[in-house]
């Protein structure tokens, strides 16, 4: 049976999943007996175009790897928003210990904080309207889980693929397909069918663009169904869109006028948080697919800055094990050396809080796995102390 070509947990956790100059170097190091304990840390030197502020996640994914290893491992919790060239997580033991992990923490650490990341700009740009994880069919199908676990975390209200949601302890989210539509002959014959078949928890939202104008199908639709139509879908390509906020207009003004006042307007194809700046004024619920299965990751890198205790780094990194300081209050951030007795309060009054926190010590975690709600609590908190660029 075809194993589509991904690679098995115990393959990462034997250290397959490397880069072959980690494998060179441990044979190398071994040979002239040069193990040295030494302290390594994780930073985004810079963030993808367009970004001020970047969510840390992968962080669980990345001690399950490095549990039961000699380190000790201290990171900001897992869904703290963060600043570029801040260190969001530190290993400490002898290099051959966890040298060869290298490349699978970087791969969780980049590619999970990156969907995170863009998952929260989506949910910080629609406020308090909907936002659903569409973008499983963008991705390998056994990352779907990953990708979706990772929007959700980041902020997406829910996801669409029946795995992801089972693994999140979440009901999954969807619409109608096309196909339905198009096999069925008829919107209205579509949505009918759905009322019958498909338990009555399960929102009715009608796909509204197959065969005819939007806002005719919208009111065929929401004639059909009446106070049962929770909401209607437009997936237009944009070939066809035009101006796509006007057809929203029209589709909004005809159902008002009808009094369907309680159907929503949901939205998906090609969205991301800069066209959900514009069509908020409109749209109540947003489904996001490429922009966040496809989202740039997180450049990551991990540094040696101390070996046998001394400070050293390479060229243009700062040398030395670091902390960074928070003010609980206005989220400013201070980074100082490891072990600095005095911080000085921030200028708003309140004491600065560490970030960095011991997580594994002696191969062993120091406080229970966070589940993955109260990891997507923690990010909607931190979200109400930044900004997206383009907002006022």
């Amino acid at each position: 049976m075809a194993e589509f070509h991904v690679a098995t947990p115990e393959d990462i956790r034997s250290g397959k999943v490397t880069d072959v100059y980690f494998q060179r170097t441990k044979r190398i190091l071994e040979a002239k007996g040069m193990d040295r304990r030494v302290k390594a840390e994780f930073v985004a030197k810079g963030l993808p175009e367009g970004y001020s502020w970047g969510v840390l996640a992968g962080v669980g994914d990345a001690l399950d790897l490095l549990e039961g290893l000699d380190v000790k491992v201290r990171a900001m919790p897992e869904g703290t928003v963060f600043l570029p060239d801040q260190p969001v997580m530190e290993i400490e033991g002898r290099y051959l210990e966890f040298g060869i992990y290298e490349t699978a923490v970087l791969g969780l650490l980049c590619h999970a904080s990156g969907i995170a990341t863009k998952a929260a700009r989506c949910k910080k740009a629609a406020g308090s309207k909907l936002v659903v994880s569409f973008g499983a069919r963008r991705a390998h199908p056994a990352l779907a889980p990953f990708v979706e676990r990772y929007a959700y975390i980041g902020g997406c209200d829910g996801v669409a693929v029946v795995k992801s949601a089972e693994d999140l302890g979440i009901p999954p989210t969807g619409t109608i397909p096309h196909a339905l539509v198009l096999i069925m002959g008829d919107v209205v014959e579509a949505m009918r069918a759905f009322d019958d078949v498909v338990e009555p928890e399960v929102k009715r939202v009608a796909l509204v663009d197959t065969f005819q104008d939007e806002k005719f199908e919208a009111l065929r639709a929401a004639e059909a169904l009446g106070e049962k139509l929770f909401a209607v879908r437009l997936d237009t390509p944009s070939s066809r869109r035009g101006d796509f906020l006007k057809i929203l207009r029209e589709v909004r003004w005809e159902l008002d006028l009808r009094g369907y006042e309680h159907v929503k307007i949901f939205v998906s194809g090609g969205i991301d948080e800069h066209k959900i700046l514009r069509l908020n004024p409109l749209v109540d619920a947003y489904g996001v697919g490429t922009a966040i299965s496809n989202a740039p990751v997180l450049d990551f890198s991990m540094d040696i800055v101390e070996i046998e205790g001394k400070p050293v780094a390479k060229r243009g990194k700062p040398s030395g094990s670091k902390q960074v300081w928070r003010c609980p209050s206005c989220h400013r951030t201070l980074v100082v050396p490891c072990g600095r007795s005095y911080v000085p309060a921030c200028s708003c009054g309140e004491d600065y809080e560490p970030l960095l926190r011991t997580m594994l010590l002696d191969g062993r975690r120091t406080e229970p796995p966070v589940s993955a709600r109260e990891l997507r609590e923690r990010v909607l908190e931190e979200l109400k102390f930044v900004k997206l660029e383009e907002e006022p």
